[in-house]
């Protein structure tokens, strides 16, 4: 499972054979550039939903949005509850839900920060107990996120449910990571801060959109020969009509101009159809008028 909040990241998700594309709430962070997840709302969601999920097709998607207003929880056990029944609520209206236990970014308030979770048996066995009620409330997968391998490869088995590991070791049904924490691509030094240990990069995608949008600005400021990126030409004719209306305009400054781009395309296109129009000296301008 990979995230995916917009066209062209679900285009390489779907090319990618990626099982199941995610449109997570992680958008809040490596989209709209908020520290956490909370200020997404439901409204964002959908939008990024409508933008990834065109191309999908009939590949399976997912989409996790927060459930309920977590910072305002007075606890972590009322969280997980208030999480549980909704899980069971939306479940049994028909709308198959995936749970998610461990660290859950929508609950940092109550969790202290962003923490890994089930660090000692009592705290491992709680997460286990919420990760059986989430099964039981009908949800038909579970995400295990920031949790000891051991921890969650008991989840794991104990659980008849799938489960998908980000930041839980190697032993979960599957693996989901964020799009553009896996492909390096956030170069910002305050991202570097948030990015999760957990992550592994497998390109550094925003090195090179660095270095391919620094190499756009050289050139564009240096002025430098872009003729293959201009394909668009007039006919000989057309060329020709075009610069004797732009005198009969007043527009002598602009037939000039034309003049010398027509010269310019014939200089880099040996090959070119086109032949050179001469811009109309000062005398054939007289006699247009």
């Amino acid at each position: 499972m990979v995230t995916a909040y917009d066209y062209p990241s679900s285009v390489h998700v779907d090319h990618a054979g990626i099982d199941i594309a995610l449109v997570g709430d992680s958008v809040a962070m490596v989209v709209h550039g908020q520290d956490t997840t909370l200020p997404v709302t439901l409204d964002d969601m959908l939008l990024h939903c409508k933008a990834a999920s065109g191309v999908l097709g009939d590949r399976f998607w997912s989409v996790i949005c927060p459930l309920a207003p977590m910072s305002k929880a007075p606890s972590s056990e009322d969280g997980r509850s208030s999480r549980v029944a909704a899980a069971k609520a939306i479940s049994e209206a028909g709308i198959a839900v995936m749970g998610h236990v461990g660290l859950t970014p929508q609950a940092i308030s109550v969790l202290g920060g962003f923490r890994p979770q089930g660090r000692n048996s009592a705290r491992a066995l709680l997460v286990l107990e919420h990760a059986l009620a989430f099964q039981a409330a009908g949800c038909f997968a579970l995400v295990l996120e920031c949790l000891p391998s051991p921890v969650a490869a008991a989840i794991t088995t104990a659980l008849k449910i799938p489960t998908v590991g980000i930041g839980a070791g190697p032993l979960c049904s599957g693996q989901v990571l964020v799009y553009h924490d896996l492909l390096g691509m956030m170069q910002h030094p305050h991202y570097a801060k948030v990015t999760p240990k957990f992550c592994k990069k497998f390109a550094n995608i925003g090195e090179i959109i660095n270095s391919a949008l620094e190499e756009y600005q050289r050139e564009v400021t240096s002025e430098q020969d872009r003729a293959a990126h201009s394909p668009y030409r007039l006919e000989n004719d057309q060329l020709e009509a075009f610069l004797v209306d732009l005198q009969k305009h007043g527009l002598h400054d602009a037939a000039e101009a034309a003049s010398r781009a027509s010269e310019q395309d014939l200089g880099r296109y040996s090959n070119s159809m086109f032949v050179q129009v001469q811009y109309l000296p000062n005398e054939t301008r007289r006699q247009v008028y």
